[in-house]
């Protein structure tokens, strides 16, 4: 009978390593909608910036970070604070403080991959961006926009610590506050960075990518803006639409890098009718293909960890 289990197990284990372990599987379906329930639930009152809804959001962030054991890397531990100015309306507290929340995976390698995601939205929609005529003063729940990006950002982040592979490039995860003031996050961030911005081999940006629609696809916006995306694009593998698009401004955090001749790509479902709205809820949330979203980057980002450093040019 031992001997029996004993042949069993040595069977089991030679299947078992005979196949590689897929990189995806360790995303989670129950941890994305855990941070999207979270970030996007009313008490947080819409991660208004300046407000304790956004301060809980980084806060969120940040234990988890220190949870997955990624190195500080801000001004303040994990932490970059910045002040962010509202300019779309009259406020009368219009200077608000904000931060980015950044978290290192030092693989001791020369050059670093930097994954975004803004974790702030609209409040109540006061500071403005509200596409609700009468919805100023209801909480703005911003599942897709951007609760969604953040919770990719929290799973690229713990799948790459417990994937036990030291990776040939760093890797560098920036939660960043008050884009929806004007992308200020990501440009403080650039103006004052924490890893010199010459070091970079590219940048990952996702803002929306909870409401996957089939007709539309996935837009994926940045792919002009180095020569070597072109072979890191051949032979990916999805279940998903996507479309690669050349540009790499594009009405998000990515846009910021590409300003500072950074290769970037933005990953984007698109809009829809409850965009900036406060219809912006967690059910709305299209989880499958979220994962296969989240997927389809790791895939990117391994391929792209055997390209030399990246080159950069300009698409406009």
């Amino acid at each position: 009978m031992i001997s029996s289990r004993k042949t069993l197990y040595s069977a089991i284990l030679l299947f078992t390593l005979s196949f590689p372990i897929c990189a995806w599987s360790q995303i989670r379906v129950e941890n994305l909608q855990k941070h999207i329930q979270f970030l996007s639930r009313d008490e947080m009152l819409g991660r208004e910036t300046g407000q304790k809804g956004a301060e809980k959001a980084a806060n969120y962030i940040e234990k988890h970070f220190r949870k997955y054991g990624l190195i500080p890397r801000g001004e303040k531990g994990y932490n970059q604070p910045f002040d962010a100015k509202v300019t779309r309306v009259n406020v009368p507290d219009s200077i608000r403080k904000s931060r980015n929340v950044i978290g290192l995976i030092d693989n001791e390698a020369r050059y670093t991959i930097v994954i975004g995601a803004h974790y702030d939205h609209l409040g109540k929609g006061h500071i403005g961006g509200s596409l609700d005529s009468l919805g100023v003063g209801k909480i703005h729940n911003g599942a897709d926009d951007n609760a969604s990006g953040v919770a990719g950002l929290l799973e690229l982040a713990r799948h790459y610590v417990e994937n036990d592979v030291k990776e040939d490039y760093n890797l560098l995860f920036i939660g960043f506050g008050a884009e929806e003031l004007g992308l200020l996050g990501s440009k403080h961030f650039t103006e004052h960075p924490t890893i010199p911005l010459q070091s970079i081999h590219w940048m990952l940006n996702m803002d929306m990518i909870g409401r996957y629609n089939a007709e539309n696809g996935l837009a994926i916006i940045g792919y002009g803006t180095s020569p070597a995306f072109v072979e890191v694009f051949q032979g990916l593998d999805s279940p998903l639409r996507f479309h690669p698009s050349r540009d790499g401004n594009g009405g998000s955090d990515q846009t910021s890098f590409y300003r500072k001749d950074i290769p970037v790509l933005f990953f984007h479902t698109g809009g829809h009718e409850d965009y900036h709205k406060p219809t912006d809820d967690e059910e709305k949330i299209d989880y499958e293909a979220l994962l296969e979203i989240l997927k389809l980057e790791i895939e990117i980002i391994d391929k792209s960890m055997q390209q030399p450093k990246m080159k950069f040019q300009w698409t406009n």
